[in-house]
């Protein structure tokens, strides 16, 4: 890679987030603040609770066309031991797990302690959020809307949408892409995590050329992060 080509993905997204390059006129700045096909994202994690919801929260406040979904069979939440955690089905509401964790948080501390269980651990703040984003959250494999882009949260989810994704007859042949950036399952790497999806996919958003341009692009991102993109094309 060149040096004049080294970070030219980059300045695109900074641009287009600040409106424009430095040397663009005013239609250019149009141009680049909104692009004339958005891209069909989704974000991807295991119960579409923390990870996904905050890179979907993000995505959403920034213009992108974007869902969010797990790949678990249930969905599972922090509970008062390791070995003891939360679980619903996909079909519960946030309001829901809300309401039945602030239950149990009375039950837990019925002196009406302010630290209980699942405020300090965040669970609750967590779910307030969620719930004003989507009523519940979704399965991956329960969807069969189509995107341009679906980025996963860690390995073993990129494996399963995969899986998925092929095992599925193929009707439009239209490809997707899907990418993995591992994100530890905490609230303060999902918005760490959420900050650096949101820039590839502005990155991506702007390119001349997505189909011969996205591997330079996911190699610039590794030398900045420091972190291992996986990425595959599959086909609907």
């Amino acid at each position: 890679m060149t040096s004049g080509r080294r970070g030219r993905h980059l300045a695109r997204a900074e641009a287009a987030r600040l409106g424009g390059s430095p040397e663009a006129g005013v239609a250019d700045r149009a141009a680049a603040a909104m692009p004339s096909s958005p891209l069909r994202v989704a974000v991807v994690c295991s119960s579409n609770q923390n990870r996904s919801m905050e890179a979907h929260n993000i995505l959403s406040k920034r213009g992108f066309s974007v869902r969010s979904f797990g790949t678990g069979t249930h969905v599972k939440l922090p509970g008062p031991a390791p070995d003891k955690p939360n679980v619903y089905d996909f079909k519960t509401t946030y309001d829901q797990m809300y309401n039945d964790l602030l239950r149990k948080d009375k039950e837990l501390h019925p002196s009406g302690c302010p630290l209980t269980l699942y405020t300090q651990n965040g669970i609750l703040h967590m779910l307030d959020r969620n719930k004003r984003i989507k009523p519940r959250p979704e399965r991956f494999q329960n969807c069969k809307d189509l995107f341009d882009l679906i980025l996963t949260c860690e390995e073993r989810v990129y494996d399963q949408v995969v899986e998925d994704l092929n095992s599925r007859e193929q009707e439009t042949c239209q490809p997707v892409h899907v990418i993995n950036v591992d994100i530890q399952d905490n609230h303060e790497e999902a918005t760490l995590g959420a900050f650096l999806i949101c820039e590839l996919c502005q990155c991506i958003q702007h390119t001349e050329d997505m189909e011969n341009e996205i591997d330079e692009l996911l190699q610039e991102f590794e030398e900045k992060s420091g972190r291992t993109f996986l990425h595959t094309v599959c086909f609907y």
